[in-house]
This record gives structure tokens, C-alpha cells and sequence, in this order.
């Protein structure tokens, strides 16, 4: 991974010293391009991802799943992206237009936005801010507005339910996914990212903090709208929720913007959790970019195997259980964490 920051400084350098760039713009335009790479990342995941989608859910349901289009169907996708840029952009008559169109554009922005500070591995990452996890959670957060907006615009009750769905279960499992990140950064006494990352170099947080990182896990379900968790989109009341009334480009910003965020809670997840880069076994011969996406790919299984396991809660439970046992228990956790840290400095001086 020095490599890739070698040929960005190298880069920068040419177009300063060589072309005569000004300094400003040509940090600009770098900047441009590393945002660019972070949305073909984010889009070649989703490649992956939709036909492991398919072939888990295949899986737990006993069929085959995609197996026509490619090897193992992995060619189905592409033909499907195809297919839904080709359909027919319908705007219902009465629609709120300006609140309608820019809702999923929205979804799409505020998912990359948070990819702004989530490092895949040493010096991998467009900024590198010393409140890396507060940016994430504040980004995070701003998404609810499309999903307002979205049922809202659509000028459809379904639409106008799932939307107050989804703010009601978002704005209620970020406090249990806050309080439990806490716990990891009283550990480090770090919001940056990076710092998290290389204090586990010896243990990874998954253990003096499995508390936290159990919480995380379910409410990242509840914020991704997972099922059993998406009861936002759930289409036996709401026919499909929120974007109910979107089809072709603009339904489709709407699924990158959900695997976009899933691959961010899952990096999140590798990073507070899991080591992040750091190798497995004293493996270092392994770059820690390979490190660090199979551990999000393992987060991701979890996340799929979750889905295609367990049934689809009911409005009420979902919320009773954000509010009367994660949060209490992510708070337990924090209170812990502090008896524990207090322990250690007194035990050490």
C-alpha cells in the first residue's frame, strides 16, 4: 500500500513542479480523482455483493440462484444494471418534483460522503480526521433525510409510512450504535480511525469488548434497513416502503446507497473490532488491504446470513428493543469500561 502513496505523491508532484499546477488546485483535482476510485470501489463491491446476495439467499432456501449469465451466474448482474437503465424514469402525476428527484441523489451523496474517512489500510483513505468515528456517525445520520424526503415526495401514503419508519428506526438504533463505540474509544482515547486500528496490534477490541461490538452489529442491521430489521420496506404493509414509487436510475441509487452504507458499517465494524489491517497469525507477508477486506467480506456474510436466517420482526418489537435493551446494554457497557480502565491505572500507576 506504500506503493499507492508513492505514485500519489509522485502525481502531485509532477503536475506542481513539472506542469506548473498551483499547489491548491492540484491537491483539488487529487482529491477529485481519490473520490472518483472510492466510487468505483464502492460499485465494484456491489457487483460482488448482488450475486452473493443472490447465491446466499439461494442457499439458505435450497435453490440454485443465478447460474445461467457467467460462471455461477456472476454475469447476471451486469446484464441487470443494463436492464434497469434502460426502464422508464415514472414520476407520479402529483408528486412533490423537486423533493422526489433529488431524494435519492441524496442517499447516494450521503453514503459516499462517509467513505471520506475510512482508512482500507496504512495511509489508504481521503482524509484522515483526528474525529474520524464522530464524522462517520454525524454522515451516517444525515441519511435519514432522504428517506424523509423520498416518502414524502412520492405523495403516497406507503411511501409517507416507510419514510417515518425509517427516521423512527434510524434516529433509535444510532444511540445504541454510538454508546457502543465508545467503549473502544475510552480504550484508545482516539476518534481517529488509523490510532484505533494500530492499538490493536496485540488484541483486537472484539474481546474486552464484545458487549459493544454485539451491539453495533444489530443495530447496523436496523440502520443498512436489513431484514429482519426493514420494517421500513417491509412489503407485506407497505408494499416496498419509501421508494415505493421509483424506478429505473433512481431506484438504483437507492440500492447503491444501501450496499454502500453496508460495506461502511462493515468496514467501521473491522476497524473498532476486528484489527482492521493488522494480520492475522503474524501473516505480514499478506498486505494489509487483503487483511482488511476479507474481514469486512466476513462482516458482510454475517450481515447476509442474518437476513436469510431470521423472519422479519414486527414494528413494535423492533423499536422496544432498541430502546429497552441496547441501549441500557451499550450504557452497561460504557460503565464497564470505565470500572475497567480505572482498575488497570490503579493496578499500573
Amino acid at each position: 500500500m506504500d506503493i499507492f502513496l508513492v505514485w500519489v505523491d509522485i502525481f502531485r508532484n509532477w503536475l506542481t513542479a513539472g506542469i506548473g499546477v498551483p499547489a491548491l488546485a492540484a491537491e483539488i483535482f487529487i482529491k477529485i480523482i481519490l473520490v472518483l476510485i472510492v466510487i468505483v470501489f464502492v460499485c465494484c463491491n456491489l457487483i460482488v455483493l448482488v450475486w452473493l446476495e443472490r447465491k446466499f439467499s439461494a442457499f439458505y432456501a435450497m435453490r440454485r440462484g443465478p447460474n445461467r449469465l457467467g460462471p455461477a451466474g456472476f454475469f447476471q448482474f451486469p446484464v441487470d444494471i443494463v436492464k434497469m437503465l434502460a426502464k422508464e424514469d415514472i414520476i407520479p402525476k402529483a408528486a412533490d418534483l423537486p423533493v422526489f428527484k433529488t431524494a435519492s441523489i441524496c442517499a447516494f451523496i450521503t453514503a459516499i460522503l462517509a467513505w471520506a474517512v475510512i482508512p482500507l489500510g496504512k495511509g489508504l483513505v481521503l482524509e484522515d480526521l483526528n474525529i474520524g468515528i464522530f464524522y462517520f456517525i454525524a454522515i451516517g445520520s444525515t441519511g435519514t433525510i432522504a428517506f424523509i424526503m423520498a416518502g414524502f415526495g412520492s405523495n403516497n401514503k406507503y411511501s409517507l409510512l416507510g419514510g417515518m419508519r425509517t427516521a423512527a428506526q434510524m434516529i433509535s438504533y444510532e444511540i445504541p450504535m454510538a454508546f457502543s463505540l465508545l467503549g473502544v474509544v475510552m480504550l484508545t482515547g482516539s476518534l481517529n480511525l488509523s490510532d484505533i486500528n494500530d492499538a490493536q496490534r496485540n488484541v483486537w477490541f472484539v474481546f474486552p469488548q464484545i458487549l459493544a461490538f454485539l451491539c453495533y452489529f444489530i443495530s447496523s442491521i436496523a440502520e443498512t434497513n436489513r431484514a429482519p430489521l426493514d420494517l421500513s420496506e417491509g412489503e407485506q404493509e407497505l408494499v416496498a416502503g419509501y421508494f415505493l414509487e421509483y424506478s429505473g436510475i433512481r431506484y438504483s441509487l437507492f440500492m447503491v446507497a444501501e450496499y454502500a452504507h453496508l460495506v461502511a458499517v462493515s468496514a467501521i465494524a473491522s476497524i473498532m473490532f476486528l484489527g482492521g489491517w493488522n494480520p492475522l497469525f503474524g501473516l505480514t507477508f499478506i498486505p494489509g488491504f487483503v487483511w482488511m477486506m476479507l474481514k469486512i467480506y466476513f462482516m458482510i456474510f454475517l450481515f447476509m446470513w442474518m437476513r436469510w436466517t431470521f423472519p422479519r420482526v414486527r414494528i413494535e418489537n423492533l423499536m422496544h428493543f432498541g430502546w429497552k435493551v441496547l441501549i441500557p446494554v451499550s450504557l452497561l457497557n460504557i460503565f464497564l469500561t470505565s470500572i475497567g480502565l480505572y482498575v488497570f491505572q490503579a493496578i499500573t500507576g
